[in-house]
Order: structure tokens, then sequence, then C-alpha cells
């Protein structure tokens, strides 16, 4: 049996909800490595919208906490690409040294509590409905990253990829 036909199985067992034996994280990277960034994020926006999941500016808060400087910067640079000019001089005073600027430096970033973070990713949130969207595209890159979101969030991703595996 081949990597292709093992993750075919394994998939199909998510997609009917009776999760295989083994780490659902160490699977989501196997399927992270294998299937188009597309179907990864959509999977991770499914979790950050379920309702078995904390909100998603607690989960973004989540992300960036356990985040590298890079990938902090990432973030926090998607979500203020979002928002309107005059919406980013509102949200400076969470971002040490912003100012007018349109992104941030890892620097910066680095200065970033989660707690702001989440702040930010509320507001925004509030005013891009599309953020959840962006951000996951953001994510589906990192999938070490997302493993930490924990195993009822990983497992609804892992659902949502088997899905449109399935579907296609």
């Amino acid at each position: 049996m081949g990597l292709f036909d093992s993750l075919t199985g394994m998939l199909a067992q998510y997609a009917s909800s009776a999760a295989p034996t083994g780490d659902v994280g160490a699977h989501f990277e196997q399927v992270a490595q294998a299937v188009d960034p597309g179907t990864v994020a959509h999977g991770i926006a499914a979790a950050l919208r379920s309702d078995q999941t904390p909100p998603f500016a607690q989960l973004a808060s989540q992300l960036f906490a356990s985040g590298s400087g890079d990938q902090k910067m990432a973030m926090i640079n998607t979500l203020i690409s979002s928002v309107s000019p005059d919406q980013r001089a509102q949200l400076s005073a969470l971002i040490p040294g912003l100012g007018g600027a349109a992104s941030v430096t890892a620097a910066q970033a680095a200065a970033v509590s989660p707690a702001a973070l989440q702040t930010i990713a509320q507001h925004v949130e509030q005013h891009d409905a599309g953020i959840v969207d962006k951000m996951s595209a953001l994510y589906a890159a990192h999938p070490t990253l997302v493993k930490t979101l924990g195993s009822a969030a990983m497992m609804i991703v892992m659902r949502k990829i088997a899905e449109r595996h399935q579907g296609s």
C-alpha cells in the first residue's frame, strides 16, 4: 500500500468521524504535506469557525503565542492589512511602534502580547468577514504551528480535509 492509499484510508476514517488510531497532529502534518494548501486552509477555517472550538480571536491569540518571530509578524501583517488606515491607527496602541505604517517588523511583532493580538483579531473580524480565510491560508503554511490548537480543533480540520478530499 502506497503513501497516497494510506492517507486516503486515514482520511476516510476521519470523514466518517471515526478517528484512526494515532496522533491527530501527526496525521495532520502528513496530510498537510500531501494535499493542496487550499484544502488545508479550508479545514483550518472550519475549525476556526466551529462552535466546538473557542472564538476565532482566541484561537488566533493561541497560535500567535506559539508562533516564531516571523510567524507572529506574518499574523499581525495579515490582520492589519485587512483594515482601513483609520482602523489601523486605532489599533496602533496595541502594536508598539506601528504609528501610521502598513506593516510591522519581527521586532515589533515580538513586542505584541497574545492578549493584544486577540483584541486586534476581534476588531479585524468585525470589519472583515474574510479574515478567517486569510488567516487560515497563512496557518496552512505552518502545520507544526496549527498542531498547537489541540486535538478537538485538529479533529475538525482533519474531518473537513477528508470531506473535501472525498469530494474531489
